[in-house]
C-alpha cells in the first residue's frame, strides 16, 4: 500500500470514483459505483466523511490500522491522508462518501463554527459507530444534500446544501454522546487512567524534565487523539482536560506548599513551570489567595 493517491479536488475524486461531478465544492459519492480497486493511500484536499457499508480491508490513517467494519463514519479534515489496506486483494468499494471543500463553507453559519466538530480531528479507531436507526437518518441527510445537488441552480441551493451538511455533523454530535456512554468497554477507566497518570507523572522528574503535562502528552500515553480525549473527559467531569490537570497540579502545589523548607519559587520548578509568577497567577485563579497567603493561613 505504498503508493499516495493525491485529491486536490472534488472533481478528481468524482472521477476516481465514476461518478458526475454536480457541484464543484462538495459530492455524495456513491463508491459502489467505483471500479473495483486494491488498497492505496490517499490525501484529500477538502473534508471527507466515510459511511461504510461493507467490510473491504483494514482502514489505515496516520500510523494506525483501525478494523473498518459496516455501519461506521470516519471524518477526514483537509490535509489528512487515509487509505485501505485490502492486503493487494482486489476488492469493490460499497457506501457514501460526503465530500466538500472548505470554501464552500466560507462566510457561512458552518464555517464560523467547523473548529467545534473536534471529531474530525479523532483517530481512526474513535470512528462513529452507527445504529440502524442513526444510519437511516445519516443516509437521509445525505439524500436531502443529493436532492440539491441534482436540481437547478437557484438562490437558495448553497444555503440548503450547507445547512443539511451541518445538520448532518449536529446528528453526528449527538450520535458521538451517545457512543461516550454506550461503548463503556471501550472507554472503561480512561479517567482513572487519566489520574494514575497524572500521579506518577508528579512522583517522578517528568515536571522538571518536560514541563507541565499537556493534554496532548496525555491523551497519547493513554493512546487517544487529543480531540477525543479532550471530549471525553469533558463528556465525564464537565471539565475540560486542561482544567482538569490544572486541577492535579492545585492539589499537588499544597501539599507541597506546607514544607516550609521551600521557597514558592523552588514549588513551582518543581511542578514544571518555567516562570513562577505562572504558578503564583494560575493558584490565585484557583484558590483565592497567593500561595504565600495559603501557606501562612494554613
Amino acid at each position: 500500500m505504498d503508493n499516495m493517491r493525491r485529491f486536490e479536488t472534488i472533481q478528481e475524486y468524482n472521477a476516481f470514483n465514476n461518478n458526475e461531478t454536480l457541484h464543484p465544492q462538495v459530492s455524495v459519492v456513491d463508491l459502489s459505483k467505483a471500479s473495483p480497486r486494491s488498497g492505496s493511500k490517499m490525501y484529500f484536499g477538502f473534508y471527507t466523511i466515510f459511511l461504510k457499508d461493507v467490510k473491504c480491508g483494514d482502514l489505515v490513517y496516520g500510523r494506525h490500522t483501525y478494523d473498518y467494519q459496516e455501519g461506521t463514519l470516519v471524518f477526514l479534515a483537509p490535509g489528512q491522508v487515509a487509505g485501505i489496506n485490502s492486503n493487494g486483494e482486489i476488492y469493490q468499494p460499497k457506501g457514501y462518501a460526503l465530500v466538500f471543500h472548505p470554501d464552500l463553507i466560507h462566510g457561512t453559519s458552518l464555517g464560523r463554527t467547523m473548529q467545534d466538530y473536534t471529531f474530525f480531528g479523532y483517530q481512526s479507531n474513535e470512528a462513529l459507530h452507527l445504529s440502524e436507526r442513526e444510519r437511516k437518518i445519516v443516509l437521509d441527510c445525505f439524500t436531502k444534500i443529493e436532492y440539491e445537488l441534482e436540481r437547478a441552480v437557484d438562490k437558495h441551493s448553497k444555503r440548503l446544501i450547507v445547512a443539511n451538511i451541518q445538520l448532518f455533523l449536529d446528528y453526528c454530535v449527538r450520535f458521538y454522546d451517545r457512543q461516550f456512554i454506550t461503548r463503556d468497554n471501550a472507554h472503561n477507566g480512561i479517567l482513572e487512567r487519566f489520574e494514575q497518570l497524572l500521579n506518577e507523572y508528579f512522583q517522578t522528574d517528568k515536571p522538571q524534565t518536560m514541563g507541565l503535562p499537556s493534554v496532548a502528552y496525555s491523551a497519547g500515553e493513554l493512546n487517544l487523539s487529543a480531540n477525543y480525549f479532550g471530549d471525553l473527559i469533558k463528556k465525564e467531569t464537565g471539565k475540560t482536560a486542561q482544567e482538569y490537570i490544572q486541577s492535579k497540579i492545585i492539589e499537588v502545589a499544597k501539599q507541597k506548599i506546607f514544607d516550609q523548607s521551600k521557597s514558592v519559587n523552588q514549588i513551582a520548578y518543581e511542578l514544571g513551570f518555567k516562570y513562577p509568577q505562572h504558578f503564583s497567577r494560575l493558584f490565585k485563579q484557583r484558590v483565592g489567595s497567593s500561595p504565600n497567603e495559603y501557606r501562612t493561613s494554613n
